[in-house]
């Protein structure tokens, strides 16, 4: 059920504290925590604590805590001394996603390229 922890979800085991993760940033409402796979210098996922399978049915569901996952990103990028940086969402498997449970993904630290992908 959206909301609620998932026994089977990575980012819900790493939420709860289940599941080890360098940690950088948490909240009451996100955890953020380094990539095991970074495709950039910094690579940081901003995750909610509540479980929604992507983006879209977080802002539709919870908003608010949307919007503090997007501030989280800023703060991460603030702390990681990012001038320039890309926050990204991935929605559905064509799009990349691999673990669904909302999270943006930091990245930065190098140069991005136009159109993504």
């Amino acid at each position: 059920m959206a909301g609620e922890p998932q026994d089977d979800c990575l980012f819900c085991k790493i939420a709860g504290g289940r599941t080890p993760a360098t940690v950088v940033r948490e909240t009451e409402t996100t955890v953020a925590f380094r990539d095991i796979s970074p495709q950039a210098p910094i690579h940081v996922l901003v995750i909610p604590k509540v479980h929604h399978p992507d983006a879209a049915s977080l802002a539709v569901a919870e908003p608010a805590i949307l919007a503090d996952v997007v501030r989280e990103a800023g703060e991460v990028a603030a702390e990681e001394k990012l001038d320039s940086y890309r926050i990204v969402f991935n929605t559905g498997s064509g799009a990349g996603q691999t673990v669904f449970h909302a999270h943006a993904h930091v990245l930065g630290g190098r140069g991005m390229q136009w159109p993504p992908g």
